[in-house]
């Protein structure tokens, strides 16, 4: 609704806001925007931006700008329109529409999740001790989204006397959630209604008090931790706790065994819990170990004691200790897993007499499952190339069952629950794929490993059908992301079979920056090492032609919000190695972005990208950054997309970058800017809205290589 009542803005304002006039005469006519030059001096630099003013999200100017870039792209891929539709229909009908999740058991109930078909949303419910008792719906999101152009209900939480519901509702994609309570019993939903908060909450054991997170509004940082009362006036809730430090965030928690409420402070290298027993929700927060620069640690309860999972001592890829439950300080800590050098702790799970460890060693996810009374220690057995293996949610504290995820390039995801004591697995869900033409014997998944140009190893997962030739002329796609740490695992996925299918390759470099090969990996990839996760995606792709198993003729590169910062730093360095490129959501304004402290997520950022107050910083961001090394040379075909709303990457940043290439790339290959009036950072909620996205993409890429179905 909001875009339309846009278009008609664009007709009014776009001749003053874009060189190029008379749009509705001539709409294939290329928008170019007005520049209006801002000077920024820092370290003793200066910076001319030509496009600052369209960071003015209100200047009808900037929306006319916006509406334009979408018009050129919609009368330039007119002719794509059948395909994209084809192909959304295409994906939509592999997706079993009336799916539903395999339940998990909390508390005396069976939970699950499941979909209608013609559905966009889920339906949550639950079934009381046994899956033959009747269903009772808690959430139905379709009834609840359908005034919306966008919905997304989170948080949902369910207090220890299973009778209410905390539940968070963002209807604008910024992320700011407004928390509510449903009475379970009744189906009423109480009038307090709690404003720009997290999502998350957490119920003490009264089953009245509810601690929640807020966010602030402008720079959506989660600053700080507050307590409402039931029936209470929400202006009345009382602050627990206000994170001072602004390059913390802050979340609250609860321990496994429901014993303590847990407030936690984090930054990229920094953490601290503060613990309060859950019965005494008046009671008053006290700190387990107080933060460190370079202290970094999560904890679980069990038994006595809190379980650690830590880089003390600088162990680097992490150990587990633990300590008694009332002598929490770092000195009380004692190894119960030691540090190993090449392998990656990531996760740990505590069970009434095991404890479950997920790892990571030599790129490949690993399951370790170990008795409290050290009778037995053990890894899940797994047998392909390359894959992810994952535990889920296992609420369940007194059990024998361990539930985990499965699924590889070529494999469905299967959900596997396994019996800890006799070893054994039953599969409750493999995830289907309909339509009828799905055999996963008809795909090759591999893993190749590059050199990158210092020597570094870099991994290369690739999938593709049978059929397809490692050859110059096939179409490879090249994804990665390679920042915060956060991997890339290979992943099935059924929309990629419409590009598979129609002979392309694809392919995730393993760049650094994320922690593929472990800890040391990530930070090979950040800060002043932030170039390598770029060095890394070139010479894969480099690695790639070299093997002959494409060319630059037929490679493109695809990548995300901080993916996209890495798609804009390799069309800069290396703009003849790809023939097309989409950067989704992209990070690419660096410098503006880190210098502006009220622009969301900048300041607990600094230890990721650097502070670029600081010279040393300043000017090595400002060697890579994007926006800011566009030149005068020959750029490939690209696809941006963003999103108006987005909380993550503000739309301005997107949008001054295409602008800026429009003004000085020297060839005529294709350049588009799609920018959602309607989404944020995640893109459309609905799932079937999601596939229009994808087919766009596809689409775009499809149409390079002359397939128009």
């Amino acid at each position: 609704m909001y875009y339309k009542s846009l278009m008609l803005i664009f007709f009014i304002f776009f001749a003053s806001a874009c060189k190029t006039t008379h749009m509705t005469e001539d709409p294939i006519k290329t928008p170019i925007a007005e520049k209006k030059p801002k000077e920024f001096i820092k370290n003793g630099d200066v910076r001319i931006d030509n496009y600052y003013w369209l960071n003015e999200r209100e200047n009808p100017k900037v929306i006319a700008y916006l509406n334009a870039e979408n018009a050129y792209y919609e009368v330039k891929t007119k002719h794509t329109k059948d395909f994209q539709t084809a192909l959304f229909e295409e994906m939509k009908a592999r997706i079993k529409e009336d799916d539903e999740s395999v339940p998990y058991k909390k508390n005396g109930y069976f939970y699950l999740t499941r979909y209608v078909k013609g559905g966009q949303y889920p339906i949550y419910s639950r079934k009381k001790e046994q899956l033959s008792e009747p269903e009772e719906i808690l959430f139905d999101v379709n009834a609840m989204a359908k005034d919306f152009d966008y919905f997304q209900l989170g948080g949902l939480n369910v207090s220890p006397n299973n009778e209410l519901a905390a539940f968070s509702v963002d209807t604008v994609s910024r992320r700011l959630y407004t928390l509510q309570i449903k009475n379970l019993k009744t189906g009423e939903i109480y009038p307090e209604k709690i404003p720009n908060t997290s999502g998350g909450s957490v119920w003490a054991a009264d089953n009245k008090t509810l601690f929640y997170v807020v966010k602030n509004p402008t720079t959506l940082r989660e600053e700080a931790i507050y307590k409402h009362v039931l029936g209470t006036d929400v202006a009345q809730d009382e602050l627990v706790f206000f994170e001072k430090d602004d390059t913390f965030s802050v979340y609250i928690t609860k321990s496994k065994s429901e014993k303590y409420l847990m407030i936690v402070s984090n930054s990229t290298v920094s953490t601290e819990y503060q613990i309060l027993g859950s019965d005494q929700p008046n009671g008053k927060f006290s700190v387990f170990q107080k933060r460190e620069r370079d202290l970094e640690y999560d904890i679980d309860h069990y038994n006595g004691y809190f379980y650690i999972v830590t880089n003390k001592d600088k162990a680097l890829n992490f150990k587990v200790m633990k300590t008694p439950e009332r002598q929490t300080s770092k000195d009380n800590w004692v190894d119960v897993i030691p540090h190993r050098k090449d392998v990656l702790i990531e996760d740990m799970s505590l069970f009434k007499d095991y404890m479950v460890l997920e790892e990571r060693e030599m790129g490949l996810n690993k399951i370790r499952i170990k008795r409290w009374d050290d009778t037995d220690d053990y890894y899940l057995p797994f047998h392909d190339e390359t894959y992810t293996a994952t535990t889920s949610y296992n609420p369940e504290f007194e059990t024998e069952l361990l539930r985990y995820s499965y699924n590889s390039l070529t494999t469905p995801a299967s959900v596997i629950d396994f019996n800890m004591k006799d070893k054994t697995s039953e599969v409750k869900k493999e995830q289907q794929v309909l339509g009828g033409k799905f055999d996963k014997n008809n795909y090759v998944s591999q893993r190749f490993w590059a050199t990158a140009r210092d020597g570094a190893k870099v991994a290369i997962s690739l999938v593709r059908h049978k059929d397809t030739p490692l050859s110059p002329e096939t179409p490879l796609l090249l994804y990665a992301y390679g920042s915060y740490g956060y991997t890339i695992d290979p992943n099935f996925s059924s929309t990629r079979l419409s590009l598979l299918d129609r002979g392309f390759i694809f392919a995730i470099a393993h760049v650094r920056g994320g922690e593929y090969l472990g800890r040391e990996w990530y930070e090979n990839g950040k800060l002043l090492n932030k170039k390598n996760t770029f060095y890394d995606f070139i010479d894969s792709g480099k690695y790639l032609v070299e093997q002959k198993y494409t060319s630059p003729a037929h490679l493109y590169a695809e990548g995300g919000s901080a993916g996209g910062l890495l798609m804009g730093a390799i069309v800069n360095m290396q703009p003849d190695l790809f023939n097309g490129v989409i950067a989704q959501v992209p990070f690419v304004d660096v410098m503006t972005t880190m210098l502006d402290e009220s622009i969301p997520l900048t300041t607990g950022e600094y230890d990721e990208w650097g502070n670029p107050n600081d010279k040393t910083y300043y000017d090595y961001m400002k060697s890579y950054s994007p926006y800011d090394n566009v030149k005068a040379q020959a750029y490939p075909n690209m696809l941006v997309t963003t999103g108006l709303h987005d909380s993550q990457v503000q739309y301005f940043e997107p949008a001054k970058w295409v602008a800026k290439l429009r003004e000085l790339k020297t060839n005529d290959k294709q350049l588009f800017l799609y920018t959602d009036m309607e989404a944020g950072h995640g893109g459309a909620s609905g799932r079937f809205d999601a596939l229009k996205e994808i087919a766009k993409e596809f689409v775009f890429l499809l149409d390079l290589e002359g397939v128009r179905q």
